[in-house]
């Protein structure tokens, strides 16, 4: 995996390159004093461009609503122009669905109601606007003229390293040094302004690590005691949740039952695990991959393979068993029993369900098709249904796909040698993951734009893969022939030689050596654009480093278009980007479908 990440050569965008993230500015700096800061504390530093960044929240809230109702009241005024008959409609969540009318769920007239909606929404995005520039965040993107400088200010800021130990070193300063807290500037290479988070970059500081804290220690908490499903199909029974179904007297329900729980429950925690990481709320799409990733297959680990292989049902057990020596001596644990050969037809069992059952759950999309339902239902009209069906793909999530796929190849690496038998099982789970993996990326979801260190993670959080194989061949050599014996005691120091140097290698920078990875220093000039394959490699003109809603001047007027061709959903622009088709041209199943509804 490594030699392969070595030899892909991930194009990124020349405007990441020259741009730096700058965070602890004072709030009330100005653009033209971070540019002649720069100017003055570097020799030929030519700064291009420095953009401050505001709360921006609200306004894209505003922005996506307002864009929403628009849509809705042209479909219904295109729609009245041709049959001319007014449609009525209610207004309330799952309205169409509410087949009585009663006091509070009048009908009202669609274009009027959606008239009225837009006048409002129009009003509160323009006084959001005015006073967004009220409201700087301390940070700024600031973008350079050459590669050069960029990599030597970042140089310049960057904490020394000695010997593993960091002592901040002072950056060069000028006359606004003092009025812009130099000495507390944090300074990153920009991420891509896709791959940015703009409504996340107001949750900063001691409140996002507070959030983060809570949120962790609550799904800590939850899965401390049910970490497996089998744990909560247990507790459920001591309430007596499952006992009513046994009275059926049917075979098939009361057999059928509790196997579905096990199913759910098995789904539902690591999505429990997956949306943590969402209400984080990080600041790029990579962090929040990358969190995704770690946590997920962390949890995974726990669920899948190491509290089975244990006998084990939940990190409370677990940890008893760890640490109590009286639940050892009262126990009834007992690992001859635990590390047979055929304990690994359990984990072949659930490599070969995962192969054929998970990989055909992707093809699927079971939870993007319930989201969509639930959209579907809260709709106010067939305009806003429209909508839906318009804006439903996602982009792929890189992080919980890695999770996955990482936590069974963890799984038939673990058991490669006490089972042998899982590896060509393993190896079909490969295979038709990424035949199913590539064509989900093609066809079903949108594209993400993510930084290469959520790859460069993933090969090196599969690295606990080896050593847990040579954790388990050392619990299976101990339980058989016992410590002492010379086949233990070699699997011991190679286990502990393989986990000195791969604890060095990732954490303390040491056997860098044994990487695949070259890095090498570009040495052409970043404004000669280079051709490949008939196209430009380096885009004469980048994206802005600026939230999209702020981009355009004169986006609050009626009659502008550029914000919605700006900040237009990424599945609109892949259809109608460059074909110079318009909507009106063409009308899909979907759109004749809702306006057979329409009509009836």
């Amino acid at each position: 995996m490594r030699r392969h990440t070595s030899k892909m050569h991930y194009k990124e965008d020349d405007l990441v390159k020259r741009t730096l993230f700058i965070n602890g500015i004072s709030k009330y700096a100005e653009e033209t004093q971070i540019k002649e800061h720069f100017e003055q504390a570097y020799e030929n530093c030519t700064v291009l461009e420095a953009r401050i960044c505001y709360n921006v929240a609200k306004l894209m809230s505003l922005n996506a609503e307002r864009k929403k109702t628009e849509r809705s009241k042209k479909f219904f005024t295109d729609l009245m122009s041709k049959e001319h008959v007014p449609t009525m409609i209610n207004p309330k969540p799952c309205g169409h669905l509410c087949c009585c009318a009663i006091t509070g769920c009048e009908e009202e007239e669609a274009v009027s109601f959606y008239t009225k909606r837009e006048a409002k929404l129009k009003e509160e995005y323009r006084k959001e606007k005015e006073k967004v520039h009220t409201k700087p965040l301390g940070m700024a993107f600031v973008t350079f003229q050459n590669e050069a400088m960029t990599a030597s200010i970042l140089k310049d800021f960057n904490a020394c390293q000695v010997q593993g130990c960091r002592c901040r070193q002072e950056p060069r300063s000028s006359q606004f040094s003092e009025v812009l807290h130099v000495h507390s500037w944090s300074v990153s290479y920009a991420p891509d302004p896709q791959n940015v988070r703009w409504e996340h970059l107001s949750l900063g500081g001691v409140r996002w690590w507070i959030r983060c804290f809570i949120i962790n220690c609550i799904l800590f908490i939850l899965l401390f005691f049910l970490t497996t499903p089998a744990i909560i199909i247990s507790t459920m029974d001591k309430f007596n949740v499952t006992k009513p179904v046994e009275y059926l007297n049917n075979p098939i329900v009361t057999q059928f039952f509790p196997t579905l729980l096990l199913w759910a429950f098995s789904a539902l925690l690591p999505t429990i695990v997956y949306y943590s990481a969402f209400f984080e709320a990080h600041w790029t799409r990579s962090g929040e991959n990358r969190t995704t990733m770690h946590k997920c297959y962390t949890f995974l680990i726990f669920m899948v393979l190491l509290l089975p292989s244990l006998g084990l049902s939940s990190l409370d057990v677990f940890f008893r068993w760890l640490f109590d020596r009286k639940f050892l001596a009262d126990g009834t644990l007992r690992f001859e029993c635990v590390f047979l050969p055929d304990n690994g037809a359990f984990f072949v069992n659930y490599v070969i369900a995962s192969a054929f059952i998970g990989n055909a759950m992707d093809l699927l999309r079971i939870p993007g098709l319930l989201m969509y339902m639930i959209r579907l239902c809260l709709a106010r009209s067939a305009a806003d249904r429209r909508n839906v069906k318009r804006h439903q793909a996602y982009e792929f999530q890189f992080g919980a796909a890695y999770a996955w796929i990482m936590n069974v190849f963890t799984v038939v690496m673990a058991y490669s040698i006490t089972c042998p038998i899982i590896v060509p099982f393993g190896l079909m789970y490969m295979l038709l993951k990424h035949l199913v993996d590539r064509y989900n990326m093609y066809y079903a979801y949108l594209p993400s734009k993510l930084d290469k260190k959520i790859h460069s993670s993933a090969v090196t959080q599969v690295v606990a893969a080896p050593i847990l194989c040579l954790f388990w061949l050392l619990f299976f050599s101990t339980v058989r022939t016992g410590f002492k014996t010379p086949y233990s005691m070699f699997t011991l120091v190679v286990l502990i030689v393989t986990i000195v140097v791969c604890l060095s290698h990732v954490c303390f920078g040491y056997f860098k050596y044994l990487s695949a990875h070259n890095y090498k220093i570009d040495t052409k000039d970043s404004d000669v654009d280079t051709v490949e394959n008939g196209r430009p490699t380096r885009p004469s003109s980048s994206p802005s480093t600026k939230s999209q809603v702020l981009q355009d001047p004169n986006s609050d007027e009626p009659g502008s278009g550029g914000e919605e061709d700006c900040a237009s959903s990424q599945d609109d622009e892949m259809l109608n980007g460059g074909t110079g088709i318009n909507e009106a041209d063409f009308q899909s199943g979907e759109d004749s479908l809702i306006a057979n509804e329409v009509h009836q």
